[in-house]
């Protein structure tokens, strides 16, 4: 059997270190394990005057939640909380009230940062965030590491090794958490 998980990036930068260990978590996932993204950088911001005429960048955001076997959201922190633009696409994966595309679903919270906490501050704001949707939270391993542009090779993986074994552990670890939970 094969697991969709779709995946969200924190941050809008097109080089962000996120993205980068997304890439590295990817390169070295079991291979039952399909990855997709939901891509938020679109959207506007939220506002229930919006709502009548729901934008379809978010209407294509939460199908790919909702087709979605788990969740993987990695995102660096903002000044020791959220960005504000995934906070945005919280916000509107909500909407229309009532709505829960993550509910019962496995999530993992993971991220990096030039930072020497690695995000660890904004993992626990984003999971704080999204327990109102009941996801399962997979909270082990905790993933919050000091990265940044160097910290990847050519092949999309750490270069440091041990850092690369980590990722692949923690991946393999997600991977059995969606087996039992999806």
């Amino acid at each position: 059997m094969t697991y969709k998980v779709a995946y969200i990036i924190g941050s809008l930068s097109s080089t962000s270190v996120n993205r980068k260990l997304v890439g590295a978590m990817i390169a070295d996932a079991p291979q039952d394990l399909e990855f997709v993204e939901a891509n938020f950088s679109q959207f506007p911001l939220y506002s229930p005057d919006l709502e009548a005429d729901y934008p379809q960048v978010a209407t294509e955001f939460k199908t790919i939640l909702e087709e979605a076997d788990a969740v993987l959201i990695a995102s660096p922190e903002y000044d020791r909380s959220i960005p504000g633009g995934l906070k945005n696409a919280i916000d509107w994966m909500g909407r229309p009230w009532g709505s829960n595309p993550i509910g019962g679903k496995p999530l993992y919270v993971v991220g990096a940062s030039v930072g020497s906490v690695g995000a660890a501050l904004g993992q626990a704001a984003v999971r704080q965030t999204l327990s109102f949707f009941n996801p399962l939270n997979m909270t082990q391993p905790e993933m919050f590491l000091q990265a940044n542009a160097d910290s990847f090779g050519e092949d999309g993986r750490f270069v440091d090794a041990g850092t690369q074994a980590f990722v692949k552990s923690a991946v393999e670890a997600f991977a059995e958490f969606i087996r039992r939970h999806a």
